[in-house]
């Protein structure tokens, strides 16, 4: 690798580190709008963390994605007012939840393949919307709104309310970084990544693909039901049409993956970035916003299938968050070809 490269890649990494630091003394300069758009960039970021890992690397490409965010603010919503769980043990009953909600939903979307299992998983998740419109104590189709007295615990003042969710969403973010960077560094992330270059080649390798795809199936629906607790937070209601929002919580987040880089943890962060700039200084246009973001999103793929991080990692000539590992020095010497 030249000069001009490990200088580059170097100065990625600053402004990577710059933008963390930023966003944890955000509470200390932003008020309440700034925390609240801010929460909203770190829930999607989880959700395209997520989904990356199961269609960038072991091949699941679901849309149905949303299923886990609504089970997760459901299941915190009844912990909460129905059981009078502890609103932040609450967050627990949302992550078990969507796990073994995920059990069953695994079963039935495992038994298909390619645009049948993206169909399956939709399926999956307007089926449970439905039930959730259908619970007595949820408010049926219409949805119900979180009492006051829960919105209180995390904060009696509105700016120390949204603080707190603030804070709620950066350590899921956080976490969700971290294990998944641990993951794809770990044996079965380097079957994931042999899957992601080429999967028929992966499995003649050893890899054992379904073991690959069920871990990565049941290690995103907790963080996604996670998601959807903080999401019923800020929100301070649930219901089917928002809480199973296909568009919201699928549709953007995969633009957000295809156009930064799918099969990579920076694509995720990029797409993310790119989706709220465009999102802040495009709204006023109404449906031409969607528009434009569609068209983007295609234009990108055409030029550059690996996203926007595809193109700048050419630039760079390296990966800004390293994940595979290097070959000892000597590895494979002395060996024999074909051996």
């Amino acid at each position: 690798m030249r000069r001009h490269q490990h200088l580059s890649i170097a100065g990625g990494r600053a402004v990577l580190a710059v933008a963390a630091l930023a966003l944890l003394a955000a509470p200390t300069f932003l008020d309440a709008g700034g925390l609240t758009v801010l929460t909203e960039f770190l829930c999607l970021l989880v959700l395209a963390l997520m989904w990356n890992l199961l269609a960038g690397y072991a091949d699941i490409v679901t849309v149905g994605q949303h299923a886990f965010v609504g089970v997760g603010a459901y299941a915190f919503y009844g912990a909460v007012v129905l059981l009078g769980v502890d609103p932040y043990l609450a967050f627990g009953a949302a992550a078990l939840t969507a796990f073994v909600i995920a059990l069953p939903a695994m079963l039935i979307v495992f038994r298909l393949r390619a645009a049948y299992l993206a169909v399956g998983t939709w399926v999956v998740a307007e089926v449970l919307m439905l039930i959730a419109g259908k619970l007595p104590g949820f408010g049926f189709g219409s949805g119900v709104s979180l009492p006051v007295r829960v919105a209180r615990e995390f904060g009696a003042r509105p700016d120390a309310r949204f603080a707190t969710i603030y804070w709620l969403a950066f350590a899921l973010a956080a976490a969700a970084f971290a294990s998944t960077w641990l993951l794809l560094r770990s044996r079965i992330g380097l079957g994931l990544m042999a899957m992601r270059d080429n999967e028929e080649a992966a499995g003649a390798m050893g890899v054992h693909l379904v073991r690959a795809r069920i871990v990565c199936f049941l290690w995103t629906a907790p963080f996604l039901g996670l998601a959807g607790a903080i999401i019923t937070l800020q929100k301070l209601r649930i219901s089917p049409p928002a809480s199973f929002s296909i568009i919201d919580w699928t549709v953007f987040v995969i633009f957000n993956v295809v156009i930064g880089g799918i099969g990579s943890l920076e694509g995720p962060i990029l797409g993310t970035v790119l989706f709220f700039l465009l999102r802040e200084y495009l709204a006023q246009l109404g449906t031409w916003h969607l528009i434009i973001l569609g068209t983007l999103s295609i234009a990108v793929i055409l030029i550059e299938p690996r996203g926007l991080w595809g193109l700048l990692r050419r630039a760079l000539g390296g990966d800004l968050i390293p994940v595979s590992h290097r070959a000892r020095p000597g590895f494979g010497a002395g060996r024999k070809p074909g051996a």
